[in-house]
């Protein structure tokens, strides 16, 4: 069974602002090219969700690195992936905690 991926309101909101910035500061190609990443991701995601990297801020949390500057770290089970948030890794990394809150992890 493949399993549905699920994007948390924080992942949504940062998700469509990256695209707007992308297509605003960059081309619509490069936000395209950024889409198409992500989609692959959330395909290996699908098929092997433990074989990413287990995340140091949270058990049971992972990531997977969709480009040299945007990572998503998410949960699953039998039947879902929960994208917790989509994160800038040229920010500092205290505020990446400030996202992975209990809240956010939640279904």
């Amino acid at each position: 069974m493949m399993r549905t991926v699920i994007l948390s309101k924080q992942a949504e909101r940062k998700l469509n602002t990256l695209l707007e910035y992308l297509e605003k500061e960059w081309s619509a190609k490069v936000k395209q090219d950024f889409i198409l990443n992500l989609d692959a991701c959330f395909e290996a995601i699908k098929t092997y969700p433990e074989s990413f990297t287990r995340s140091d801020f949270v058990k049971g949390l992972h990531q997977c690195s969709v480009t040299k500057q945007n990572t998503i770290y998410y949960t699953f089970d039998e039947s879902s992936i929960f994208v917790i948030t989509l994160f800038d890794t040229r920010q500092n990394p205290k505020k990446l905690k400030k996202e992975i809150t209990k809240r956010n992890l939640e279904r």
